[in-house]
C-alpha cells in the first residue's frame, strides 16, 4: 500500500539512478519509469481510490510533489549531459540544411501556362477525369468507328456493383469544353488544365499519364487568324523568344478546319536532336475551328457564332523550355532530377 514513506524512497530511488545515468537515452528511461503513463508515481495517484480517506488527501500531496521534484532533476541531469563535450562530433564537417519542399515541374510549368492565358482574357475551368463515352467522344463528333474508341487508345473502366456503365478515363481535357458549352452562354474563352489517359507505348516523347491545356472561343466572327494570333503570342511570352511556328493540315473530329502545331526545337535550335528526331520541329498541340455539329450538340447556332479550339501538351512544352529529353523523368520521382527544378 502506498505512502509517504514509499513515496519519499521512491524519489530517493530515481535520484541516485539520475546521478548514476551515462546518456540522455538512459535519463528518458528513468524518466518513463517514475514519471511515464504507466510510471511508479503516477500508478500511486491512480490508486489514491483505495486508501483510506484520512490517508488520500496527504499521500496525493507527497505524490505530486514528489513528481514535481523529479521532473525538474530529470531536467537538469539533461541539460548536464547536454553540456558534456560530444567525443565523436566533427564540428569542421559542413552541416545538412533542410530541403524545402516545392511544386513538381510539371505542376509549375502548368501554373505558369495558365498564369499567361490569364493575362490573355482566358477564365479557367476544370472538369472529371473519369468521364462518360458521351462526353468524351460522342459530344464531340467522334464517329461510333473512330480509331480513337478502341481499347488500344482509351483506358475503359470494368463495370462493376454501382459504377455505371460505359465510363473510361479521359483522352483529352475536351471534355471539358462541353461541360463548359452547356453551362455558359457565348462569348466565352477557357482554358481547361488537366491530367489525361491513353494507352499508348511509353518511349522518350510519349506516357501513358501526361498533361494537357484545353483552349477554346466562342463568339460572333471568331475567325482562325484568332487561333494562330492567341497561340503565336503564347508562345513567345511563355518562351520568351521569338519562336517559330508550323502550321499543318491535319483531322479531328471536333474541329473544320484543324491543324497540327509544331515548333521550331529550342533544344537544338533547329539543328536536329533525340527530342525532335533530328527534324528541328516538335509538335506541341493540335487546334482548329470548332465543328459545326459540336455547336449544334450543345444548343449553339453556327450561322451566328464560330470559335475555335487547341489541345496543348504540358509535357512537351515543359521539355522544350527545360531542355529536358526524356519524358520518362518526369515520372520515375528521381529527386537528383526534380531538385533541378
Amino acid at each position: 500500500m502506498s505512502s509517504t514513506s514509499h513515496i519519499d524512497q521512491l524519489l530517493a530511488e530515481a535520484g541516485s539512478a539520475l546521478k548514476s545515468a551515462a546518456t540522455v537515452s538512459e535519463v528518458g528511461e528513468i524518466n518513463i519509469r517514475y514519471l511515464g503513463r504507466k510510471g511508479k508515481l503516477p500508478e500511486i495517484l491512480k490508486s489514491l481510490k483505495e486508501l483510506p480517506a484520512d490517508q488520500r488527501k496527504s499521500v496525493g500531496a507527497a505524490a505530486n510533489k514528489a513528481k514535481g521534484k523529479l521532473g525538474a532533476l530529470v531536467a537538469e541531469r539533461l541539460g548536464q549531459l547536454d553540456e558534456s563535450p560530444v567525443s565523436n562530433l566533427d564540428y569542421t564537417l559542413p552541416g545538412q540544411s533542410n530541403r524545402i519542399g516545392r511544386p513538381h515541374v510539371l505542376s509549375a510549368t502548368m501554373a505558369e501556362m495558365t498564369a499567361v492565358f490569364t493575362r490573355m482574357g482566358f477564365a479557367t475551368a476544370t472538369g472529371p477525369e473519369v468521364e462518360t463515352d458521351q462526353y468524351n467522344f460522342g459530344s464531340l463528333n467522334f464517329p461510333e468507328d473512330h480509331p480513337a474508341r478502341d481499347m488500344q487508345d482509351t483506358f475503359y473502366l470494368r463495370q462493376c456493383d454501382g459504377l455505371p456503365a460505359g465510363l473510361l478515363l479521359r483522352t483529352h481535357t475536351s471534355n471539358v469544353q462541353i461541360r463548359e458549352f452547356e453551362k455558359r452562354t457565348p462569348p466565352l474563352k477557357i482554358i481547361a488544365p488537366g491530367k489525361v489517359f491513353r494507352h499508348e507505348a511509353v518511349s522518350t516523347r510519349a506516357y501513358c499519364v501526361f498533361h494537357q491545356i484545353e483552349g477554346f472561343q466562342v463568339g460572333e466572327n471568331v475567325t482562325l487568324g484568332d487561333l494562330k494570333g492567341v497561340l503565336l503570342a503564347f508562345c513567345r511570352e511563355f518562351f520568351s523568344t521569338d519562336v517559330k511556328l508550323r502550321f499543318r493540315p491535319s483531322f479531328f473530329p471536333f474541329t473544320e478546319p484543324s491543324a497540327e502545331v509544331d515548333m521550331s526545337c529550342l533544344l537544338c535550335d533547329g539543328a536536329g536532336c533525340l527530342l525532335c528526331k533530328y527534324d528541328g520541329w516538335l509538335e506541341i498541340l493540335g487546334c482548329g475551328m470548332i465543328d459545326p455539329n459540336v455547336m449544334q450538340a450543345v444548343g449553339y447556332d453556327p450561322e451566328k457564332l464560330s470559335g475555335y479550339a487547341f489541345g496543348m501538351g504540358v509535357e512537351r512544352v515543359t521539355m522544350l523550355k527545360r531542355r529536358i529529353t526524356d519524358i520518362r523523368l518526369f515520372y520515375e520521382n528521381d529527386l537528383r532530377f526534380l531538385r533541378q527544378f
